[in-house]
């Protein structure tokens, strides 16, 4: 499969959320969005933004951080959002259900590079920098699988 990029720069916190809200609007149970960056690179806020936008009722949406996984209903499937910071042994996905959840749900990972060889490769990565350490991110999407071109092309529109 041939590997396909695409780059966004988002001058605040409010372009990068409408970015994960018209991402969202293109899930659908089977998806995976792998989130990559740095501590404070806006991950978590983007994750918010599309958990919010796919929820029919508002509700907390607390970082997993402590948690690991937090999974919220939605009408048509379940979401998963898995902060996999503090995961000690890739092991620990398969205890978590995450494998299940790939297949099965919506699912959002921050700190994908602890799925070790498990992550999904038909995922979407969404890669957040902040260079300038200011509300300007560098956000890079890339991807293998042909289903998310047009999407893609849709949420940078």
């Amino acid at each position: 499969m041939t590997k396909r990029s695409a780059a966004f720069t988002s001058t605040s916190p409010d372009e990068t959320a409408q970015l994960a809200i018209r991402l969202g609007r293109t899930l659908r149970a089977g998806d995976t969005l792998l989130l990559e960056g740095g501590i404070g690179a806006g991950k978590s806020h983007f994750a918010r933004a599309l958990i919010l936008s796919r929820l029919p009722v508002p509700e907390d949406v607390p970082s997993p951080t402590f948690t690991i996984v937090q999974a919220y209903e939605l009408p048509d499937c379940e979401l998963w959002h898995a902060d996999l910071y503090r995961l000690g042994d890739p092991d620990q996905i398969i205890e978590l259900g995450l494998l299940d959840a790939f297949q099965n749900a919506i699912c959002l990972v921050e700190w994908p590079d602890r799925l070790d060889d498990l992550a999904p490769p038909e995922a979407l990565t969404i890669r957040l920098d902040d260079p300038d350490k200011t509300d300007k991110r560098e956000i890079s999407l890339t991807w293998t699988n042909p289903a998310w071109t047009d999407r893609v092309t849709e949420a940078l529109a």
